[in-house]
């Protein structure tokens, strides 16, 4: 079953699924939500819906420069996620990348968070670990 990916600019939807998918890793790191921080962010994103059978299932947010394209949120609703929804969303960041010319993917992720594996099986390496974060990126051929 392939994901419908399309823009979205539904705040209240990509706030949500931030914070169910999110509010554990925040405990866990004794951190908080901070609304004015998603809402000034939330500008300067193109951010995504990821539907399956009519419904939201997940939110891929991404900017760049001119060297690299950044996954900011990729946020799978849980029922749906390790069913290659995120494999998705990064490969279609990956065709938006190539069709600029821009060559390199990168993302951030708490080093606690379990996605990071499925980051390296697509691919991507740590290129350094600084408060409790992993920053990783990747090529693109």
């Amino acid at each position: 079953m392939e994901a419908i990916i399309r823009r979205t600019d539904d705040k209240a939807f990509a706030e949500s699924i931030i914070r169910q998918n999110m509010s554990a890793y925040y405990k866990q790191l004794d951190m908080h939500w901070d609304t004015a921080l998603f809402d000034k962010q939330w500008d300067e994103f193109e951010s995504y819906e990821l539907v399956i059978n009519a419904s939201r299932v997940g939110l891929l947010c991404i900017n760049h420069d001119e060297n690299a394209y950044y996954i900011r949120e990729l946020q799978i609703d849980q029922q749906w996620q390790r069913q290659g929804v995120g494999t998705a969303a990064i490969r279609y960041t990956e065709a938006i990348a190539k069709q600029a010319g821009i060559h390199l993917l990168r993302l951030r992720v708490f080093c606690i968070n379990p996605a990071s594996a499925l980051y390296e099986r697509m691919g991507f390496r740590v290129r350094k670990t600084e408060g409790g974060t992993h920053y990783m990126e990747r090529s693109i051929l």
